[in-house]
């Protein structure tokens, strides 16, 4: 438990509930329900064994930021608590309920114990991915997602690693899950036409033919579309996005923009995904010194790519 103030504010509140979700009590020393609410989630924040962090804020002390949260969330008594999940204000609850709808509302922004052990099986196999042990990293996943099978992250990175050590079918079992998802998940969507162009590449005509193909007529777009595919199965996405391109120039609607579809997962793949966050679905209010979103460093082969993309759709 820590105190909070202006001085550690963000860091204390909206920097570490990046990492772990932060419940901000807002208090104040004269008040009854508070002094009975207080010590309740201090033995939650022990039950929980760290899956969450509690603050304390002092409204006498500290009437600014006691103030915004109170507008922000139309709130205008104490006790008044707020849950901070990557490093925004999500949900919050007023006045000293029971433990039990306490931890009602916990268990739905404070992730299991399962999710946590997941999440350690991830990073453990992004660790020796980067060590350049595909296999170990490849069985760290299995475990994470045999643990939490919901968690569409875990399940898109063990696609991902699958395909980039050319385990097809295995790729194709484990995506499953995602396929309808694609619809409205970027990430979902890109892994599935990567996963497309694998399987399209293991019937697919030599790169020789289809360099013959298309040099004897530049506008054979289906050889064009299908030695993309086979660039990107071999892992050339550059070279991929080039061929990709060159369609793109002739005829940028060509078989129902199957080769911008292909153009912006690879894009897409190319890029960093996002740190993990809190959804905005249940968010209740924004606080104007609320920490600013992380963002992700950019790639200038995407970027560069994402400007030629541009100039030939606008």
């Amino acid at each position: 438990m820590i105190d909070i103030t202006l001085q550690n504010f963000e860091a204390e509140l909206i920097q570490a509930s990046v990492q772990t979700p932060v419940l901000l009590d807002i208090w104040a020393p004269w008040c009854g329900p508070c002094k009975s609410l207080g010590p309740v989630l201090e033995k939650l924040e022990a039950d929980y064994g760290g899956r969450f962090a509690l603050a304390k804020l002092n409204s006498d002390d500290q009437p600014d930021i006691a103030g915004q949260l109170s507008q922000a969330f139309g709130v205008r008594s104490i006790p008044f608590c707020v849950m901070f999940v990557g490093g925004q204000p999500v949900d919050g609850f007023v006045g000293a309920l029971p433990e039990a709808q306490i931890r009602s509302f916990l268990d739905k922004h404070v992730p299991s114990e399962d999710a946590l052990a997941a999440e350690e099986e991830a990073l453990e196999a992004e660790q020796l991915a980067a060590e350049g042990d595909s296999d170990a990293a490849l069985a760290k996943l299995s475990d994470a997602l045999a643990i939490a099978p919901g968690d569409d992250a875990i399940r898109a990175d063990y696609v991902k690693r699958l395909l980039e050590a050319g385990r097809i079918a295995d790729a194709r079992h484990v995506y499953e899950p995602l396929a309808p998802k694609a619809i409205v998940d970027a990430r979902a969507s890109a892994l599935g036409l990567w996963l497309d162009a694998c399987e399209a590449a293991e019937r697919a005509r030599s790169p020789a033919v289809l360099a013959a193909a298309i040099g004897a007529d530049k506008r054979d777009f289906a050889a064009r579309f299908e030695l993309a595919q086979t660039l990107l199965a071999a892992q050339r996405p550059t070279e991929a996005m080039d061929e990709l391109l060159e369609i793109l120039m002739r005829d940028k609607a060509w078989s129902d923009e199957r080769a911008r579809k292909l153009y912006v997962a690879i894009l897409e793949l190319l890029s960093k995904p996002p740190p993990k966050a809190a959804s905005p679905a249940e968010a209740k209010g924004t606080l104007e010194i609320a920490g600013k979103a992380t963002a992700v460093a950019s790639d200038p082969v995407v970027d560069g790519y994402r400007r030629k993309l541009s100039m030939v759709l606008f």
